[in-house]
């Protein structure tokens, strides 16, 4: 769909805060309440923007993740569609690249993601896998990265949390209603678990629309220390996506831009880096699977 310069300005605003109110967005875009409230909802039923909880992996216990390039004996579709399906993988993309795949596992401990990374191995039609342990995420657009802060969960706190991963933006009365509470307790315990960094209500917007259509990932291998290098991407716009590594790379990402000319500027603004020794990237053709909002499901 075509968004205009308000339309772009509202998904900008949900970005941050997908649980903004109407009376807000509407002052902060110049509308009034009922024009706000009618362009979310046809954002919304566009298909282009969905409003979801992200809830924090390490809530789910999902305290390991890795990323795997796969190369296949044939056609990689059907191998990418088949890795989708695993609970395990919110992440799949096909590629351009030295392989076809790309997809990110998140699991409960080493133990079962090294179950998974066999069970991806293990695929008809995957020919290679070079997996790339995480070891800190460093910048997410939807994951939160520092650990959460409010405390003990109990039965009450999840049902808010399942309740707003099937709709980020459920009112307060009716949230309220689901789970039992008051409305003024609701409010109090769900700003305790978005200020403690327990959930994150955004919006989740495909990059074309934003006129971010090209996403090249990259894997980065340096000469010494990671810190400064990864400090310096962190605050690159362009770069949305890092995390810190083990394997044949010590850095991660993705580049989300308007065009190839700045996806080639960037990397070579990235290759100039002191203590970069080496970069592998690919082009993102499609992405079948990226699903960070439903914990483990599958697609």
């Amino acid at each position: 769909m075509d968004l205009d310069r308000i339309d772009l300005a509202v998904v900008r605003e949900l970005q941050t805060d997908g649980r903004l109110a109407y009376e807000t967005l509407a002052q902060r875009v110049g509308l009034s309440r009922p024009a706000t409230r009618a362009r979310v909802q046809r954002l919304l039923e566009s298909g282009a923007v969905r409003v979801v909880a992200v809830v924090h992996p390490e809530v789910r216990g999902l305290t390991a993740s890795a990323h795997l390039s796969v190369g296949t004996d044939g056609p990689a579709e059907e191998v990418a569609r088949r890795i989708a399906a695993m609970r395990e993988a919110p992440f799949v993309s096909l590629i351009a690249g030295r392989h076809a795949v790309m997809a990110e596992l998140r699991t409960e401990g080493f133990d079962a993601l090294d179950t998974a990374i066999a069970r991806v191995r293990a695929l008809p039609g995957v020919a290679a896998l070079d997996p790339l342990t995480g070891v800190r995420h460093l910048k997410d657009p939807y994951l939160l990265t520092r650990s959460p802060s409010a405390g003990e969960l109990d039965g009450t706190d999840r049902r808010i949390l399942a309740e707003l991963e099937r709709d980020g933006r459920l009112p307060f009365a009716d949230l309220a209603e689901r789970v039992g509470l008051s409305p003024g307790a609701t409010r109090s315990r769900t700003l305790r678990l978005l200020d403690g960094g327990v959930v994150k209500v955004l919006a989740l917007v495909r990059p074309e629309v934003l006129g971010l259509g090209y996403l090249c990932g990259f894997a980065v291998r340096l000469t010494g220390d990671r810190e400064p290098v990864a400090a310096e991407l962190a605050g690159w716009e362009r770069v949305t996506f890092l995390s810190a590594c083990l394997g044949r790379a010590e850095l991660v990402g993705t580049v989300s831009a308007e065009s190839l000319g700045a996806v080639r500027a960037t990397l070579d603004s990235l290759r100039a880096l002191p203590g970069v020794r080496e970069v592998e990237s690919w082009m993102h053709l499609e992405l079948l699977k990226e699903r960070y909002d439903l914990g483990t499901s599958s697609a």
